[in-house]
């Protein structure tokens, strides 16, 4: 998730002195990208164009060349969707993001964008991303809005200020991505599209709860029911290990894709697992969130990054 931060503290005097014409509010461009949640689009491109270029090359289709109109049209009306989400879940949150610093200067929470056009823009975004998925199947289209749906309702209207279960119940939005870019080229969807969907599933767990670790605070005074909040951080530390467990048998599924892949996942997992017991014994639990948070992203990136790349080699 993007931690978006402005530096508008600056003495009112000192605006006084600055040339007249130079910019002090954030442009609109960065409004825009702010309001998307340019970081969460980034990542799920990532995660989609492997879902898709895997399916590219297990389907032994015409290559990836071949397929280009399919992998543009795939790649932008996926990000479009994800973009659309985003927007109406900052939307439906402006009356909670002021009380969190990380999300306090979003511009719908500080009036320098119309709550009405974030609306508007969302659904316009979800719905143009919905049918340029349609043109590749409709498959891929469904599981878009699929996702949509349970990031918006199910997630932010519904169970986020609710029940600790949010954060289960929004790491299925997350897990669409690689199943859309499957489908796009394969509608049947094999079960190499489904085990890159639990690993994006479980992965997500205790990627947020590090978050919320380390947000603790910033989520009670929000309300939000996230788990360290209602039952501490040791019940945390627990399900987060459970969670990281979970992922070590998942690689074993990716047998096609080589020994390799295999011992690399696996080595990530290990890895992984061992941060996790090592929490229990670390006095800094904010330290050990913050460890737990940047391994995750690393864990991702190097793991979707590698399926990519033993196809080619």
């Amino acid at each position: 998730m993007a931690n978006l931060r402005t530096l508008d503290q600056a003495p009112a005097s000192l605006s006084d002195e600055r040339p007249q014409g130079m910019e002090v509010a954030p442009s609109k461009w960065k409004d825009f990208l702010a309001l998307i949640k340019i970081g969460i689009v980034n990542s799920n491109f990532i995660t989609t164009f492997t879902g898709l270029w895997l399916a590219i090359y297990f389907t032994q289709t015409d290559g990836f060349i071949a397929n280009l109109d399919i992998v543009l049209l795939t790649m932008i009306g996926s990000s479009l969707v994800v973009a659309g989400s985003c927007s109406l879940n900052n939307y439906i949150d402006r009356d909670i993001d002021h009380l969190m610093s990380r999300t306090k200067n979003r511009p719908t929470v500080t009036g320098r964008m119309n709550p009405k056009g974030a609306l508007y823009l969302g659904l316009f975004l979800t719905a143009v991303g919905t049918i340029i998925l349609a043109f590749t199947t409709i498959t891929a289209a469904v599981i878009g809005l699929i996702g949509a749906f349970t990031y918006v309702v199910l997630y932010t209207m519904w169970s986020k200020r609710r029940n600790t279960l949010n954060t289960v119940i929004g790491s299925v939005s997350g897990a669409v991505p690689p199943l859309i870019g499957w489908a796009a080229v394969d509608p049947g969807l094999s079960l190499i599209a489904w085990i890159l969907f639990f690993i994006m599933f479980v992965w997500q767990i205790p990627h947020f709860l590090a978050i919320a670790i380390r947000r603790c605070e910033e989520y009670r005074n929000a309300g939000i029911p996230m788990l360290p909040v209602v039952h501490g951080f040791d019940i945390t530390r627990r399900q987060m290990l459970v969670w990281v467990a979970c992922l070590l048998p998942l690689p074993f599924w990716l047998f096609d894709l080589g020994a390799g892949l295999i011992v690399l996942a696996t080595l990530l997992n290990l890895g992984w697992l061992a941060l996790s017991i090592a929490g229990f014994r670390m006095k800094d639990g904010m330290k050990w969130a913050t460890l737990m948070f940047v391994y995750s992203l690393n864990y991702l990136t190097i793991l979707f990054v590698s399926m990519i790349i033993v196809t080619i080699f």
